[in-house]
């Protein structure tokens, strides 16, 4: 139970950070211009965010447990895996690439929002915070599935989710000084493996739905050694989803998707051409 809480915490820390980081841009703005009647309007956007959030997590689960069985229940769980993997796999490259532009671009757009009215102002604050929130659902509803339906992932997302409030309070307080980008990269280290570990479990339910083959050929089996209830193998199954067993083709799948993943999010970001340069590289293409 303890490692299904730390990887719902994790995701719900990673995901609720950058909401509250992308929150607290926005309140700035408008505290900049003046325009304190704003809030209510941008809070509204967060709220209505955050409820549909919870509308999918509700669908999903009722889906899983009411609706699904036997062959569907493992199909249906595998693509909403491999859909949560996509997502988390973009979002961690899209802060990546957007993490010093990420302040003028909201600014821009809410500085445009400002002249369209509260409307506009809700469905900027709207748009920022339900990626966060669809991600934080699927993965959590996914880490769930490959571990054990029980309440410790809704749990550890809650309790992420308000350690990331409690610090996007104190960075707008200005309290606390956090290196996002230290803290961004370390996270997005544990969430690529926890990504890796739904890869697999998701590898786990084609196989077991007979979508994919090779249900029996397993790379290795430690569960006459390794207790599968231990502590120890508890926290791997809830976090990465190293099981006692598993096929060739899961393990395959989990060791490819961590090595591409993770080179590419440590390879060095390209510098940003400067304006001139730009212009320099148009001239020649429309000399060519």
């Amino acid at each position: 139970m303890a490692g299904v809480f730390f990887a719902s915490y994790l995701i719900g820390l990673r995901d609720g950070l950058e909401a509250a980081l992308v929150v607290t841009i926005l309140l700035t703005v408008l505290a900049r211009a003046s325009r304190r009647d704003g809030r209510a309007a941008l809070w509204w956007g967060v709220g209505l965010a955050m409820l549909v959030a919870g509308v999918l997590g509700a669908v999903l689960t009722y889906v899983a447990t009411s609706l699904l069985g036997g062959v569907r229940l493992e199909l249906f769980e595998a693509v909403t895996s491999l859909v949560a993997v996509a997502m988390v796999t973009w979002m961690i490259f899209w802060m990546r690439r957007s993490a010093r532009t990420l302040k003028a671009e909201l600014t821009g757009r809410l500085t445009e929002a400002l002249g369209m009215g509260s409307g506009a102002i809700a469905l900027l604050a709207f748009i920022a915070v339900i990626r966060e929130g669809v991600e934080m659902v699927l993965l959590v509803f996914s880490a769930a599935q490959a571990a054990a339906q029980t309440i410790a992932p809704l749990l550890g997302m809650i309790a992420g989710a308000l350690c990331a409030v409690l610090l996007g309070w104190l960075m707008n307080k200005a309290v606390a000084r956090v290196n996002l980008g230290r803290l961004f990269t370390w996270t997005g280290v544990l969430l690529i493996l926890v990504a890796a570990g739904i890869a697999k479990y998701a590898v786990h339910g084609f196989q077991v739905a007979g979508a994919l083959p090779g249900a029996g050929n397993l790379a290795y089996d430690v569960s006459h050694t390794v207790e599968p209830a231990s502590w120890y193998a508890t926290l791997l199954a809830a976090t990465v989803n190293l099981t006692p067993s598993a096929t060739v083709l899961e393990i395959l799948t989990w060791i490819g998707y961590a090595a591409v993943v993770l080179l590419a999010f440590f390879r060095p970001a390209r510098p940003a051409k400067s304006p001139e340069q730009e212009q320099k590289m148009a001239r020649s293409e429309a000399a060519a």
